[in-house]
Order: structure tokens, then C-alpha cells, then sequence
């Protein structure tokens, strides 16, 4: 299941502090936020989450897929995500009761390890 903001606002909203529209614009304001703070090149820490900062790439050697080609794509500017270690143990937690019937050595069905910190 994918949590839109309207997932996110009804929410906020059933808390039972905010009217509807009052917890649409907290939530609105929020976002606006960080989407500025991001735009001008500052990086975002929400404690116990984690931290957005914009990231540049410098300009690579691509193909175009059609004609298979090369071309010079240029340089660019992303927006990357690295959570904190709180959400990282909290996600971890959750699979390790889904998926791995309760065996806590980190082996997984397929051979697969999984350890505290993997992604």
C-alpha cells in the first residue's frame, strides 16, 4: 500500500486537534517547507528519520535507446534520502516479523542474510 499525502492528512486530521482544512495546510506547509529548503541547495534533518540533501552529478556518457547512439548527458542536480538508524532498526524490525517466521539469526528463506544496517 503507497501513503499519499491524503492518506497523510486524514490522519493528521483523525488525531482530533485540527479541522480537515487546518491539518491539509499543516501538512501542505510542511512539504512547502522542505521543498525550499532542498531548492536552495539546504539539507533537511528530521530527527529519528532521516535526511534529504541534494546531491550534483557531473555530466556522463549515455546512448540513446532507440538508435543506440551516444550523446553527453549533463551535469544535474538529485535530491537524495538517507534514513536515520532509528527508521532503518524500525523497518528492519517489521520484515523480521513478516517475513522470517521469527528466526532472528538474519537467515532468510533462498540463503539470503540480512543484518542490522544492510540497506
Amino acid at each position: 500500500m503507497t501513503l499519499t499525502k491524503a492518506d497523510i492528512v486524514a490522519q493528521v486530521y483523525a488525531q482530533g486537534q485540527l479541522t480537515k482544512a487546518e491539518a491539509a495546510d499543516a501538512v501542505e506547509r510542511g512539504l512547502e517547507l522542505i521543498k525550499q529548503a532542498l531548492a536552495t541547495g539546504d539539507e533537511v534533518l528530521v530527527s529519528g528519520f532521516g535526511k534529504w540533501s541534494v546531491r550534483e552529478k557531473a555530466e556522463r556518457r549515455g546512448r540513446n535507446p532507440q538508435t543506440g547512439e551516444p550523446l553527453l548527458l549533463p551535469p544535474r542536480k538529485v535530491v537524495t534520502f538517507r534514513p536515520s538508524r532509528v527508521l532503518k532498526a524500525k523497518v528492519q524490525a517489521k520484515y523480521e516479523d513478516k517475513g522470517s517466521g521469527g528466526s532472528s539469526d538474519g537467515q532468510q528463506p533462498g540463503g539470503k542474510v540480512f543484518r542490522p544496517g544492510y540497506f
